[in-house]
C-alpha cells in the first residue's frame, strides 16, 4: 500500500493484521498508514442473539489505532456470499434496531458507524437498501460495485441520499458479468473469479459522477479503494497490484480535476 501511495487503510478481514489492539496499531505505524477502520459482518436478524458485546471488543481495537468508521454488513450467518435467507418482518425490526444500537454505542466511542450494503447479506438489493434509509438512521457505506450487482445504480443513490452517505468503497464491474450473477447463472464467487470486478475507470459503474456528486454536495469521508480479485494462478509481476496503481490513479486524477472545477467556479 505505501508502494502504491497510499496512506491510510481499513483493516482488513480477521487475520489480516494482528488482533491485539496494540500490535495492530504497531504494524500500521511501522507501515506509516493510518487506519480508517473496517468491514465487519454482524449477524443483526436473530432474536436471542446481541451483536453489542463483539462491537464492542472491536472498537477496543479502534481505540488503540485510532480508527473512525465501523463499516457494517448484516451478514447472514451463513458462509460465504452465495446465498441468503429471506427476512420476516420481525427479523426486519430487530435488524433495522440493532444497526440504530450499533449505531450509538459507536458514536459513543467516536466511531461512525456506517451499513455496507452487500451481496448475499440481508441488504443487497435496492428495495432493502430503501427499507434501511427509511427504517433507520444509520448511515450508508456506498460501496460502487455491491450496489451495482444487487440491483441499484449507485450513481442514482448518490444523487438521491447524499446526506445519508458517510463512507465509500469505489469498485468497478464488469456489468455483463454482474448480470449473470443477479440472474443466478453464476454465483458471486463464481463472478470475482471469471473478473467481474474491474480497475477503476474500465468498467461499467459511472465512478466519475460518483465521485463528482458526492463532492459538489460536501462530502468529507474517505474513498476507500478495493480492488477484489481471487487468483487462480500464480500471479505475474506485480499481480493484482497492478490493478491497484491503476485504480488509485484513476481516483487521484477524478479528485483534482474536481478540485479544480470547484476552484475555477468561485474566480
Amino acid at each position: 500500500m505505501r508502494e502504491v501511495g497510499l496512506a491510510a487503510t481499513e483493516l482488513g478481514p480477521e487475520g489480516f493484521l494482528p488482533a491485539d489492539p496494540d500490535q495492530m496499531a504497531g504494524v500500521l505505524a511501522a507501515h506509516q498508514l493510518t487506519a480508517v477502520g473496517g468491514f465487519t459482518p454482524v449477524v443483526m436478524h436473530r432474536p436471542g442473539h446481541d451483536p453489542l458485546p463483539a462491537i464492542d471488543r472491536i472498537l477496543e481495537q479502534y481505540e488503540a489505532t485510532h480508527a473512525e468508521v465501523l463499516v457494517l454488513s448484516a451478514t447472514s450467518g451463513q458462509d460465504g456470499y452465495d446465498s441468503r435467507p429471506t427476512l420476516d418482518d420481525d427479523e426486519w425490526d430487530l435488524l433495522l434496531r440493532n444497526l440504530d444500537r450499533i449505531s450509538d454505542r459507536a458514536a459513543e466511542r467516536g466511531v461512525r458507524a456506517v451499513l455496507h450494503p452487500h451481496v448475499g447479506t440481508m441488504v443487497e438489493n435496492g428495495d432493502e437498501v430503501q427499507r434501511v434509509l427509511g427504517g433507520s438512521s444509520i448511515s450508508l457505506c456506498l460501496d460502487t460495485g455491491h450496489l451495482l450487482i444487487g440491483g441499484t445504480d449507485p450513481a442514482d443513490l448518490t444523487r438521491q441520499a447524499p446526506d445519508r452517505i458517510a463512507h465509500t468503497h469505489l469498485k468497478d464491474v464488469d456489468s455483463q458479468i454482474a448480470d449473470k450473477v443477479r440472474a443466478g447463472r453464476l454465483s458471486y464467487t463464481e463472478g470475482v473469479v471469471e473478473g467481474m470486478y474491474r480497475p477503476l475507470g474500465t468498467g461499467d459503474v459511472d465512478v466519475e459522477t460518483i465521485v463528482s456528486t458526492l463532492q459538489g454536495n460536501g462530502y468529507t469521508g474517505w474513498y476507500t479503494l478495493e480492488q477484489d480479485t481471487i487468483l487462480t494462478e500464480e500471479p505475474r509481476g506485480e499481480g493484482p497490484v497492478t490493478d491497484v496503481r491503476t485504480s488509485a490513479g484513476y481516483v487521484r486524477s477524478l479528485l483534482t480535476s474536481t478540485a479544480e472545477a470547484d476552484s475555477a467556479e468561485t474566480l
